[in-house]
């Protein structure tokens, strides 16, 4: 997560929490947050910590450090990177927690600006994050095709250069630009050149999502808020999608 905290010899942490620990997980006072904040300023490689607070293991504290969360002591004094996993019932409460300060409002979303495409009923719906120069993106789009009874909506925006604007534009153009898309993506066929007037969403999909934090592509949302910042199987993203399913009660 943070490049320099090998030469830091900081302890990344897989940690296990049975039933022996259960104390009330609460925001910690100002003055707490800002001791912890003057102590850790000195690992120039953290990201800036927005807010703090205890976790159901006595004595260890989570972090909020932009759409991430890192554990220390109540000191300080160390700083543990990993996933927080509750042995009785085997939930991974880090990844709980990084859907709950992750979430988005699905439904606020402008699909206008999107390319939309569906597989089967479309009930289901998902949202995704692409540059159409990106090859996880790509291996993705082949993902999503196994998957039923989904309607997809991709945000493309341009991360990559240059050629990834061009071609985001000349794909938003063309008269079928879920066609392009899909050809572009899936086949290698690159789209016709754009000529004239065209106002493509590029600009404003790149506004939006920094306002959610994807920091790369390929960049997944699901109806129940949640996101996975990757790419994933089709046995994953159904896993998703019915879990945000059963959540929304669609």
């Amino acid at each position: 997560m943070f490049s320099k905290f090998r030469h830091l010899a900081l302890a990344c942490l897989v940690l296990t929490l049975g039933p022996v620990a259960q104390a009330q997980s609460g925001e910690l006072s100002a003055g707490q947050l800002a001791a912890l904040k003057l102590k850790l300023s000195r690992l120039a490689d953290l990201p800036q910590i927005e807010s703090a607070r205890t976790t159901p293991i006595p004595g260890l504290i989570e972090l909020k450090v932009g759409n991430q969360v890192v554990y220390t002591d109540a000191n300080g004094d160390y700083l543990i990177e990993g996933q927080m996993l509750e042995v009785k019932s085997q939930r991974n409460l880090t990844e709980e927690r990084l859907d709950e300060i992750n979430k988005v409002d699905f439904a606020s979303l402008p699909f206008k600006d999107a390319i939309v495409w569906k597989n089967g009923s479309g009930k289901r719906r998902l949202v995704v994050f692409a540059d159409p120069n990106c090859g996880y993106c790509k291996h993705l789009e082949k993902e999503l095709q196994q998957i039923k009874d989904v309607t997809v909506y991709t945000f493309m925006i341009p991360i990559l250069g240059e050629d990834s604007k061009v071609k985001l534009d000349n794909i938003w153009c063309v008269k079928d630009r879920t066609q392009a898309w899909r050809d572009w993506m899936l086949n290698g066929t690159a789209p016709a050149k754009a000529f004239g007037m065209c106002a493509s969403p590029g600009q404003r999909n790149a506004a939006l999502s920094q306002k959610l934090r994807v920091q790369g592509t390929p960049a997944m949302f699901f109806e129940d808020g949640s996101r996975l910042a990757s790419a994933a199987s089709a046995a994953v993203i159904e896993q998703r999608l019915n879990r945000a399913t059963a959540k929304t009660g669609g």
